[in-house]
């Protein structure tokens, strides 16, 4: 199995944080979006983005999906986290453990708005809203691809397509999500909680610098 390269930020949203409580332990719930969290702070960091749009990042991955209503299609659904984000920052950064500036936070919430709708159904004012944050919304929207593999969501039409992504993907970043995802997965089935199926994920993943 691969390893990532460098330590990321594990970022585990707190099961009140969703609108439909059974959907936390769902394909979108809370490992989902805290696997999104920590691989969206890698591809921030990759990208060079500063340490304040990183932890923004972070939060806006770690809940980018809590508004859900369903686990399947749920058209609206980023736009009500975006809302429920804004509503709830000093929730979010509390539990994240540091102070983000308002201008990051409000990045984050317009690429959680915009991380369910796909690029060429933008419309006029979701593409102004993509200017003002255009590579924090590229970063979420690359995480959350890379952790739609067969193992999580079967359907061929929900594999990761990377070409419909704005930014190129690291080499060793897709065999590396892969792997988190069977192994928090796997941790959870075997009875982990989320908390200790991701830690234990991210301790095999991650290697000293």
């Amino acid at each position: 199995m691969p390893s990532l390269p460098r330590p990321g930020l594990l970022f585990v949203p707190d099961r009140s944080w969703f609108a439909v409580p059974r959907l936390a332990d769902s394909n979108h719930g809370i490992r989902h979006n805290a696997r999104v969290s920590f691989l969206a702070a890698l591809l921030a960091e990759e990208y060079g983005l500063d340490d304040d749009d990183i932890a923004a990042v972070c939060a806006a991955g770690a809940v980018h999906d809590c508004r859900r209503r369903d686990d399947r299609t749920d058209p609206g659904h980023g736009q009500r986290a975006a809302s429920w984000l804004r509503r709830h920052t000093v929730t979010v950064t509390t539990v994240l453990g540091c102070e983000v500036p308002e201008a990051s936070l409000c990045r984050a919430a317009v690429a959680v708005a915009l991380h369910d709708v796909p690029y060429d159904r933008f419309t006029e004012e979701q593409e102004r809203a993509y200017r003002d944050a255009p590579h924090l919304v590229d970063v979420l929207k690359a995480a959350d691809c890379l952790d739609r593999y067969r193992y999580r969501l079967p359907l061929q039409r929900w594999w990761p397509d990377l070409t419909r992504l704005r930014i190129p993907v690291p080499g060793w970043l897709p065999p590396a999500a892969f792997a988190f995802v069977v192994r928090s997965e796997q941790a959870g089935l075997d009875g982990a909680s989320h908390r200790d199926a991701l830690a234990t994920a991210c301790q095999t993943l991650t290697r000293a610098q």
